[in-house]
């Protein structure tokens, strides 16, 4: 079992910038994809960028250009810069874990709430 927790959620303006941090506690945290999601009140959880263990990236339309997702295995950790924040990217962030082990996202985090005020 693998156990995620997140960090840096909070309240920020329109425009300002935000660093959330999820960190594993998996004894080797390379083989592990790692995917940021969030979730809107009555929504379910959309996936908002993902990096895999080769560091490959990918992300939503609606962050592209303003999100940076990248990872650190020294530290088991992965990261997700958000710049240019819009009041409608307010909702609860997750990250979650995955491999060729377990096939879907296996491992979640508890969720940071974020929330962009205009």
């Amino acid at each position: 079992q693998v156990q995620m927790v997140e960090s840096g959620g909070g309240l920020v303006q329109s425009g300002g910038s935000l660093t959330l941090s999820c960190t594993a506690s998996a004894s080797t945290f390379g083989p592990y994809a790692v995917g940021w999601f969030r979730q809107f009140p009555g929504k379910e959880r959309e996936l908002v960028a993902h990096i895999n263990r080769a560091r490959y990236t990918n992300y939503a339309d609606s962050v592209r250009d303003r999100f940076a997702i990248s990872r650190d295995n020294y530290k088991k950790t992965v990261y997700l810069k958000m710049n240019s924040l819009k009041p409608e990217d307010t909702a609860v962030y997750y990250c979650a874990a995955r491999s060729i082990a377990t096939g879907p996202w296996a491992y979640w985090g508890q969720g940071t709430q974020v929330t962009v005020s205009s």
